[in-house]
């Protein structure tokens, strides 16, 4: 069980806590003091704290200014806390999140928040325990509450603390806290299976008919649930089981006595829950409202679809957080939050001279400026990021593939577009050929892929599985594609200008090669590249780049964009395995930054359609988040 539950303000305010056992102050002010007046904290995570014989854990909201936090004894192994503490922090920003925004947090309706705290917790208490939510509602789970009776639990609301007292004090507020039934209490106990007693129906709070003498068991008997969740056996003469059926006499139960359940007075049972395919009655009400709120899009997105600053960024503004408006900023005001930036973009794989440039770039642009009205310094150096971040990856010239292709096949006499894909091993080259070519084949394109990877073992027979797929797959559209090759140990310039020659003759629209994959500090392999480059003139060099590779992308992609010679470099890349590093993407930063080439294409999983253009807002929108 949690001791002691509460979310603050960075200020100090005490919005609203749940005391289950008394704890010490000492506690949650040494979580203050020792992490967050340190600035040692990692915000907007899940992190934690051990102290005397309790684990502290926390996570915090930065656009809202609130820390949310729990307290239990460090023996317990509470496996759904780090969700818990996600599902508060939804839950509360995006019930509270105007109040938040504008500063008001003494008008916030918190005692409201003690029903949702409850029915969420009760939810991942069971669902850890491997049950089913319904499946513990017809045990009697929550009886208490169906039966009305909460008079002996519920005193005044709490008083709320002021800033002025010890933050989170929960010795201090633990008199004033809304006592609540205990969560883990489970109701009347259902009948066993087996064993030498007689079957019966679990203790209802509803009135019993009395017939509770137990007969000799004949067989097995067919079992209607009714609407306020007792189970009673029928005889075969009957009928089948018809959930669908309800008690529509209002506040009447199937013992056809009234029943004194006030929650029953003169409401829909159909709006009150809904059953499953198995029978099962689940409570709608608190339970669907916040399914709906933790399905929905985060509260720290704002209108433009931009999220919140995250971890370690936010914990740098944090110091400015109360500085807004009409202020000329200098170096030493962009000091901690630059340096909190760069931090914060390093840990998205950015390289560290890429890093350090886009913050030079940002305090250049900021110092000797005034921030506007009501905006903070974060916002300020956000926008700041954002716009130069966009600088990068926007390319500079066209990277509209398809037109440059029915360009192409417009002249007069009509040759084929070339394509070269070019990397370092195990990036996923020929993969990512086979989605370029089947994107090309959905726009009824000829390809001719030429496989000039003559030293992998395996590399004919892959491209030779791939055209055979992708040939298959676009019958109906009506592309074709063949593979050119001539084996292992050839010399692959002149298998791509061979290629090049074929698919001239035979009028194909599009030539992709595919190349060997090398080191990139390897100077005898890169040397190759030259003469390749030279015999098969392709009208486009794509550079496979993985999103895994973090900073060392910068010095493979210097590498592979000179090593074609003094008047041939890259034409764009492609980012694979963007599906795995979730929104550490800094790769594409560290190559574009380092070339001045342009990221086309981004590479999402391992089917012919994971393959997506790439959107600078999006990538910037991952980097800040």
């Amino acid at each position: 069980m949690i001791d002691y539950f509460t979310v603050f303000t960075t200020g100090g305010i005490v919005l609203w806590q749940k005391c289950n056992q008394p704890v010490s102050a000492a506690i949650v002010d040494s979580l203050v003091s020792d992490i967050f007046i340190e600035d040692r904290t990692r915000s907007g995570e899940q992190s934690s704290l051990t102290k005397d014989r309790y684990t502290v854990k926390w996570t915090t909201a930065n656009d809202f200014g609130i820390i949310i936090v729990a307290v239990y004894q460090s023996l317990l192994q509470i496996s759904f806390i780090d969700e818990l503490l996600a599902s508060v922090k939804k839950l509360f920003t995006t019930l509270y999140g105007d109040e938040l925004t504008n500063k008001d947090p003494e008008k916030l309706p918190v005692c409201k928040f003690d029903d949702y705290f409850a029915v969420r917790y009760a939810e991942l208490e069971i669902l850890s325990a491997g049950r089913n939510v319904g499946e513990v509602i017809n045990e009697g789970f929550g009886e208490k509450f169906a039966s009305g009776d909460e008079s002996d639990d519920v005193s005044e609301p709490p008083s709320r603390v002021t800033s002025s007292d010890s933050v989170g004090d929960p010795v201090k507020a633990e008199k004033a806290t809304v006592k609540k039934p205990n969560l883990s209490k489970r109701g009347g106990r259902r009948g066993g299976r087996g064993g030498p007693t007689t079957r019966v129906g679990r203790e209802s709070p509803f009135g019993s008919s009395g017939d509770e003498v137990p007969t000799k068991k004949s067989g097995k008997k067919l079992r209607k649930w009714d609407i306020d969740g007792s189970a009673r056996d029928i005889s075969d003469d009957e009928g089948p089981l018809d959930f669908s059926a309800g008690n529509t006499n209002g506040n009447v139960t199937a013992n056809g006595e009234h029943s004194d359940n006030p929650l029953l007075e003169d409401e829909n049972v159909e709006n009150w829950g809904s059953k499953t395919k198995s029978g099962e009655f689940i409570l709608k009400d608190l339970s669907s409202e916040i399914n709906s709120i933790l399905a929905a899009p985060d509260a720290s997105t704002t209108a433009d679809g931009t999220r919140g600053a995250s971890a370690a960024l936010a914990s740098g503004f944090g110091f400015f957080r109360n500085i807004i408006g009409n202020k000329v900023l200098n170096e030493q005001d962009l000091d901690k939050a630059l340096a909190a930036m760069k931090d914060h973009l390093m840990k998205k794989n950015v390289a560290p001279e890429v890093a350090q440039h886009l913050c030079d770039v940002v305090s250049k642009s900021l110092v000797g400026t005034k921030t506007g009205n009501w905006t903070s310094i974060e916002k300020t150096v956000r926008a700041a990021m954002e716009a130069a971040l966009r600088r990068i990856l926007t390319p500079s010239t066209s990277v509209d593939l398809l037109h440059e292709i029915q360009r192409v096949k417009s002249t007069n006499p009509p040759r084929p577009y070339v394509i070269s894909v070019v990397g370092v091993n195990g990036v996923g080259k020929s993969t990512n050929l086979s989605k370029i070519a089947f994107w090309l084949l959905q726009n009824n394109m000829k390809l001719l892929i030429a496989a000039c990877d003559t030293f992998r073992s395996g590399a004919v027979e892959q491209l030779r599985v791939h055209a055979r797929n992708l040939k298959k797959l676009t019958e109906r559209e009506g592309g074709e594609i063949e593979l050119f090759e001539k084996g292992y140990g050839k010399d692959a310039a002149n298998i791509a200008r061979d290629a090049i020659t074929y698919g001239r003759e035979h009028g194909f629209d599009v030539v992709l090669i595919d190349t060997a994959g090398r080191r990139h500090n390897d100077t005898r392999l890169m040397s190759s590249l030259e003469k390749f480059a030279k015999y098969a003139n392709p009208d486009k060099i794509v550079m496979v780049g993985e999103a895994l590779v973090g900073t060392d992308s910068v010095q493979q992609a210097r590498n592979f964009n000179a090593a074609f010679g003094p008047s041939r470099n890259l034409d764009f890349f492609l980012i694979s395995k963007c599906d795995t590093v979730g929104d550490m993407i800094g790769s594409m930063v560290n190559m574009t930054y380092s070339t001045g080439i342009p990221v086309l294409f981004v590479g999402t999983g391992q089917m012919y359609t994971d393959l997506r253009t790439l959107s600078v807002p999006w990538a910037v929108n991952m980097l800040m988040a």
